[in-house]
This record gives C-alpha cells, structure tokens and sequence, in this order.
C-alpha cells in the first residue's frame, strides 16, 4: 500500500510545507527528501529548504512574513522565527473577474415568500429592542408566550426570537456609531427570516422607536408592531399588551408556508472562526466552491471580517468587476487602519493564541486562508456593516472578526444563511439565520460531532476533491434552506449572539 504524504505544499514557490501529521525529530518526510530538525505539530509548517535571516517566507504562493533568523531545511516554522512584514506592494483592479468555474445547477429549495419579494429560510416572529433597557422585558414576553403554550398553536411558526443588545443609548444621537447601530436594527426587522417584528422600546433612549419607524417602514403594516414600556405602563402591561400583540402577529405569520424557489433568492454569510493550519487547505477553499456554484446560480455570498482578510485585499481587488469597487475595499482597510491605531491596536492583533496552537503564525498567513471562503467569482460590491445588499453575486460587507459580530452585520444585511468553517472547534448558532458548522480537520470533527454538520477533513485523509466537497456543502446549504435544522439550531443556540458593533464614546 501506498504510504500517505505526511506534508503538502500549498504553491510552487512555497519555501514551507504544511504536516499533516505531528513529526518528532528525526522523523524521515520522504516527500521533501528531508528529515525533522525539531518537532512539528500536525497542522504547522515545515521549512522545505533552507531560509536565511530576512527572507521571505511563502504559502499559497504568497509572502506571509519575514524570518527572524535562520531557519534550516526541515525545521519548525511558526511564531519562534518568523515575524508579521508590510505587505503593501502596489494594487491591481479588476485584472482577474473571471470565473473560472463553469457549473449549472438552476437549484431550487423550499422557502418562506415575503411581500417584498425576499424569501426565508426560517419562519420567526422577532421581538427587537431599540436599548438595552427594554432587553429583559422582550424576553419577557417571549417567555410568557412559552409558558402559556401560545407557539403549540401554530405549526408553521419555527419560534419567538427576542433580539436584545447593550446599546441604544449613552451614546451620541448622531454619527457613525448610531447610523451602524441603526442599520443593524433595521436590517434584522428586514431580514427575510422574520414573518413579523415587535419592537419594544423604553421610551427615553437615545435610539428612539419614532426614529427607526419614521425614517424607513421596517415591515408591512400587518407584520410590525411596536409599544415603549413607559407608555404602556411598566413592565406587566407590557407584557401582557406584548403577548396580544404578539397573537395576533402570529396568526398572520402562520398563514405562510414552505414553497419552491430558485436558489437566487439565497444570501449567504461566508464565516470562519477558531481557524487551523488546515482552514485554508480543506474547508474554506471547499466554501469557496459552493460560493461560487451559488453565484452562479444567480445568489448571494458575502464575505467579511476586515482585520481577517488584511493582506490578501490584493486577491480581492483583482477580481473587482471595477476599479471604483477595489477601491472601495482598500478605502476600509485604511479605515481600519486608523481605527485600531487610533485606540493603540494593531491590525496584526491576529491570528489567536487558539489560531496559532493551531499552526497559524501570522495575520497574513490566516487572511490567505480566510480570503479562500470566497472563492474565485467576481467580487461584484463592498458594503458598510449592516448595509443592505443591492447587488447579486460575492460581495464583502465590512465588519470586525469577531465573530458574533461579524455574522450580526452579515444577517442585518440580508443573510438568510450562514456557513461557518472551524478547525479548533466553534460553537455558537445566530437566529433567525441558520449557521452550518464545517471542520477542517477530520479528528476535531469527531471530538466534537455533535456541533459540527459536515467534515471537510477528508479532502486531506480520503481524497475527496474540494470540488466534491463544494458540491457537498451547496447541497448541504439547499437542505437547511429547506428547513433542515443544524447542529446548533438542534442544541438551541442563537440567543446570545447578537452583538452589534459599537463605535464611538459611551456617554
């Protein structure tokens, strides 16, 4: 029998290789012709020949930092000796807009139709808060709906989901930091995953209810409601005004059923989190693949998290359908820029300490291997966080990397499905937006099988093709469209993940 390749190369001017099994020293890598000079953790990378003090070092045929001394062929290559280097080379824009698959699915999947044309994946009733002071009371609400078995009598109704924050006042009423948090707020009222909106409010903050419906209708008149508590007279009036409410929204939501739609009517959020040194190997550029098939197919993907894909912007701005579009891009990444200086950050504050246990060294090396979630189709508009997407195609919405928040913006922007790749082990779900959990790494799938929806470590460990595997995760994204429930939609999660991002001065 054949015996397994114990490393990869990633690119042909690669100087490291990436194990795929720990190595002790001494240990023979047949491949590279080379023996071990020191320990080498699965997932980490292995100098394929001899770097001097100040070289570059390469993966995915990319510069991803600068040795800090010499490093020998066959030794381990990570945070020890090598270091973050300034990547910025010269941009290009819109010289690679070509998609470079060629796949006709024209799938279909069972949806949630809206008034306004958008279709859901799921079918909630959402309680929404304008403040912080006004969270306890939504949820509340939900919970008496709970207990007195009102969801019992709706069968199409998939639950009642109070959105609550730590924001909404102490805060200024104008600027960048209330127009984000006003998007966020928007955009989730608008999200097609809701058949009906509450919004409670408590009736003095500084993000007021008149504010969010006066400057823009949030739902139609039959599926929106809203009530401040020092109106309705404190706490229990509130509730019991909600619960009322809340029956009669219910009742029209119930009346909306499954029906058949084409797959452009998907918008998916491209996440990753808790990432490894197989995230670019196995899972994201498997994601990439079913990004792509869904563009095709005339959908939506968005791709994020700015600090996560700093110095790859210049993949992204090749395949800008126009030079106004890259520019865009690298417009926030100075934004960023700024703004970590600005509050005495770094934009090299990643990879994580759990990134780099997983073999990842430095922010350049993970937002190669992030960038590949986005596959190779057009990048056809950059968005604000929170902004609504008025473009089909792959498109980036600017947002940090952490990534409650990141997938907050993605969802107030339209997301009615987010795939999310993990190789140290991620556990979190977002309502009202479904989350498919996908591993890197075939081991971390089995420690923890009971988050994770699908393995993508078997395209290092069985051979399967990342194009086999992007075919996987499409039709893996068609059925819980459908209304197959993930792993974490299973275990319950998606109330404590809305974290909208705050910026400015709390007052």
């Amino acid at each position: 029998m054949h015996k397994p390749h114990s490393t990869i190369v990633l690119g042909d001017n690669d100087n490291v290789a990436i194990a795929l099994t720990a190595m002790l020293k001494d240990d023979l890598i047949d491949e590279l012709g080379l023996t071990a000079k020191t320990d080498i953790p699965k997932g980490h990378k292995v100098a394929k020949r001899a770097i001097a003090r100040g070289d570059a070092v390469f993966k995915y045929g990319q510069i991803i930092g600068r040795s800090t001394t010499a490093i020998l062929a066959g030794e381990h290559v990570h945070t020890h000796n090598i270091e973050f280097t300034d990547h910025k080379s010269g941009y290009e824009f819109a010289t690679e807009t070509q998609n470079k698959l060629n796949v006709e699915v024209n799938a279909e999947f069972l949806g949630y139709h809206r008034d306004d044309g958008k279709v859901g994946t799921r079918n909630y009733i959402g309680i929404l808060t304008s403040v912080n002071c006004s969270g306890s009371v939504a949820k509340f609400v939900a919970e008496e709906a709970e207990k007195s078995g009102l969801l019992k009598r709706y069968k199409n109704i998939d639950g009642i989901v109070p959105i609550v924050h730590g924001s909404g006042c102490g805060m200024a009423n104008s600027g960048e930091g209330y127009e984000l948090l006003f998007r966020t707020l928007s955009g989730y009222a608008r999200n097609p995953n809701f058949a009906a909106i509450l919004l409670i409010g408590l009736g003095c903050e500084v993000m007021q209810i008149a504010d969010l419906v006066g400057k823009s209708r949030l739902q139609s008149e039959d599926s929106f409601r809203y009530m401040t508590i020092q109106n309705e007279g404190g706490t229990s009036r509130t509730i019991e005004r909600g619960i009322s409410i809340l029956t009669e929204l219910l009742e029209c939501a119930d009346q909306s059923t499954r029906q058949p739609t084409s797959v452009s009517k998907l918008t998916v959020g491209l996440q990753c989190g808790g990432s490894d040194g197989y995230s670019g190997i196995t899972a994201n550029p498997a994601l990439g693949v079913a990004s792509d098939i869904l563009v095709q197919n005339g959908g939506i993907s968005i791709l994020s998290e700015t600090p996560e894909i700093y110095g790859a912007e210049h993949l992204l701005t090749r395949r800008a359908l126009t030079e106004e579009i890259g520019k865009k891009l690298l417009d926030r990444i100075s934004w960023w820029e700024d703004y970590t200086a600005r509050n005495g950050g770094e934009m090299n504050n990643n990879p994580s300490p759990g990134n780099k246990r997983g073999g990842l060294t430095t922010i350049l090396e993970k937002s190669l291997g992030a960038v590949a979630k986005g596959g190779v189709a057009p990048l056809a508009g950059v968005f604000e966080y929170g902004e609504k997407i008025t473009t089909q195609g792959f498109v980036y919405m600017d947002s940090p990397g952490y990534d409650p928040c990141s997938v907050t913006g993605q969802i107030a922007s339209g997301a009615n499905i987010i795939v999310f790749t993990t190789g140290r082990g991620s556990v979190s779900g977002y309502k009202p937006s479904p989350c498919i959990k996908l591993s890197t790494n075939t081991s971390m799938y089995r420690r923890m099988s009971g988050d994770i929806d699908l393995d993508c470590g078997d395209i290092i460990e069985g051979g399967v093709t990342l194009e086999e595997k992007g075919k996987q995760i499409f039709d893996q994204i068609v059925r819980v469209a459908s209304g197959h429930r993930t792993k974490s939609e299973k275990l319950g999660f998606g109330g404590s993940e809305f974290v909208p991002w705050q910026i400015g001065a709390v007052m």
